[in-house]
Parts: structure tokens; C-alpha cells; sequence
């Protein structure tokens, strides 16, 4: 999830604990409890900070060991001992249950959307993401909105957070309802179907599909109910030739390739270069596929330059890349 919600998040949780007799009795746990589930609460996201060293770096590792399970159980203790020093004299067990709660609610709602985690490292390095919720979900962010007013109002804290946390379960129950419904859509309709990627927008029933099968890639929408198909790609296996294993050296197209589940590749030939481009189909946006990879090579097969990330023109990729078009 995207910040501001993690934020809203942490605050609910913090106003949910106060059902904890032990926290809710005591105004001092109950201040130092809702500020570890707002620090818990976004604890894991701190390893965006690699977005200072280069998008490779980031994309390999962001939501990765920060949300691996021994990532949550360390932050989970640094937040209590830091918490505790702040307001001794509490009960440092339940101080320490409501924070490995925060961080570990954080996990767990990550999952929900298309990016996904590593959560079950260092068991398994495999991206999990259930595609059910947006990165930012208006919905969600709203839910918590009218939770927080109502608390600020006058409402009971405790019940008010339990409450909008039962209506957040079956919220994610009923996504859980539509995507299944569009799998099977997309199953009655293609053959041979060996992977589906979804990934939700901000739109309640908008959503954007990646379809792999045996042999083409098929882009589409699933919008108010109808499924769309948008574009259409021979699947063509990623040849291993010398350029190809010479551009997989490069550590923008490795790290793309450890992230990306649905890609198509491209290859240049130009005067004096090769140029070789992965393109990830799960992020179309207005015809345009912005999450690429690409790697310009000299006749030599050595590295001249390349990038990674989020690009929405050409002439910006060119610019990234420092290169004049040929």
C-alpha cells in the first residue's frame, strides 16, 4: 500500500488496541502504543531510501528483505525498545504484541496488490502478490477516513477501529469475489493459459490483465464488467545469443528480469550499436508501456549504457539514457 494509508492504517490499529484492557486502562501505553503502530506501520517501507543509489538497486530490493519474516520480528524489536525508553513503566509485553502486530499488518496488506513482497523469505525468494487491491485504493483510504472523523467526533476508539476493520475484511472478501470471477472469464475464453497477472487501478471494477499463454501474450482491460483485449504478442522465447546473455550482465536488466512475471523483448541492430529493450505488459497505460528495461551495446557487446524503470515517452527514455537518437 502507499504511504498515506499505511499512515491511517497505524492509527487505526493504535485506536483498535485500546480493546487491550491493559493499554486501554493506561494513558501512558495507550499514547505509547498508538505511536508504535505508526512507526510499526511504516518500518518496512524504509528501504525506499535505495531509490538514492539507482532504480536497479531499488527494484531488486524494495519489499524484499524488509518484509522478509525475520525483517518483521528485528523491526518489531527495535520499535518496542525504542517505544520503551520513551515510556517506561509500561507493559512491555503487550507494547511489544501491538508492534509486531503493526509491522506485520503492513506484510501482510502488501500482498493484496499487483507489486507484491518476498514475505516468506529467507524460506522462498518468490514474489508474492494476489493482485486484489491498488497500491492506493480510494476506497480503503476513505473506509479509514470516516473511522478517524467518527473517532475525532466522539465515537468509542476501540469499537470504532473494530468495526471499520470488519468492514475492511469483508471489503477484501468481496475483491477476492470479483477477481476470482474474472479469472474464470479469462479461462472460459483463452486456451492453453499458463499464467494471469491482474493488476487493480484505482477504479473499483477497472482492472489490467496480462495473459500468458503457450504462444502469444495478451494484454487486456476488465472494466465495468467487460473483458477487452488490447494488444496481442507472439510469445517468442528470449534467445540466448551473445548479445542477449551480454545485455543480462547488465545490473538494470538483471534487476528488472528478478521482478518483472510478463515481458516481451526487442533488439536493435544500428550502425555502430545494439540496442536490446525488455518491456514489462502489466503497466499499459494509454498505448504506452512505461516499466522497461533497456541496454545500448557496441559492436563489441560492451555496456555503452542503460536504465530501468518508469518511463512514459521515448524522448525521456532517450534522455535517461543519454543517448541521441540514431
Amino acid at each position: 500500500m502507499d504511504t498515506a494509508t499505511h499512515v491511517v492504517m497505524g492509527i487505526a490499529l493504535g485506536g483498535a488496541a485500546t480493546l487491550d484492557p491493559l493499554i486501554g486502562s493506561d494513558p501512558a501505553a495507550s499514547h505509547a502504543v498508538m505511536a508504535a503502530a505508526i512507526i510499526g506501520s511504516q518500518a518496512p517501507d524504509l528501504d525506499t531510501i535505495l531509490k538514492l543509489r539507482n532504480n536497479a538497486v531499488y527494484i531488486r530490493n524494495h519489499r524484499g528483505i524488509t518484509h522478509s519474516m525475520p525483517a518483521v520480528l528485528i523491526w518489531s524489536v527495535l520499535i518496542t525498545a525504542l517505544i520503551y525508553l520513551l515510556y517506561p513503566g509500561i507493559d512491555l509485553l503487550h507494547l511489544a504484541l501491538w508492534t509486531f502486530i503493526a509491522v506485520a499488518l503492513h506484510v501482510f496488506v502488501d500482498i493484496f496488490n499487483a507489486y507484491g513482497t518476498q514475505a516468506l523469505r529467507p524460506f522462498s525468494h518468490k514474489w508474492i502478490a494476489l493482485g486484489l487491491i491498488n497500491t492506493f485504493d480510494p476506497i480503503i483510504f476513505s473506509i479509514h477516513g470516516i473511522a478517524i472523523t467518527a473517532w475525532i467526533l466522539g465515537a468509542p476508539q476501540g469499537y470504532t477501529f473494530a468495526v471499520m476493520f470488519a468492514v475492511l475484511a469483508g471489503y477484501y472478501v468481496l475483491r477476492y469475489v470479483m477477481k476470482k470471477k474474472i479469472v474464470h472469464e479469462i479461462r472460459e475464453r483463452f486456451n492453453e493459459i499458463t499464467d494471469i497477472t491482474i493488476s487493480p487501478t484505482l477504479r473499483f471494477r477497472d482492472w489490467h490483465l496480462a495473459i500468458t499463454t503457450r504462444t502469444h501474450f495478451y494484454v487486456a482491460r476488465h472494466a465495468k464488467g467487460k473483458l477487452t483485449v488490447l494488444d496481442e504478442f507472439d510469445r517468442v522465447p528470449v534467445p540466448q545469443t551473445d548479445m542477449i546473455r551480454a545485455a543480462e550482465e547488465d545490473q538494470n536488466i538483471s534487476a528488472f528480469l528478478s521482478f518483472s512475471p510478463v515481458y516481451r523483448w526487442e533488439v536493435e541492430e544500428y550502425s555502430d550499436h545494439y540496442e536490446v529493450r525488455f518491456i514489462d505488459l502489466r503497466y499499459r497505460s494509454k498505448g504506452y508501456y512505461p516499466f522497461v528495461a533497456i541496454v545500448q551495446l557496441d559492436s563489441s557487446l560492451e555496456i555503452v549504457s542503460s536504465y530501468t524503470g518508469w518511463i512514459f515517452s521515448e524522448e525521456k527514455l532517450r534522455k535517461k539514457l543519454h543517448i541521441v537518437p540514431d
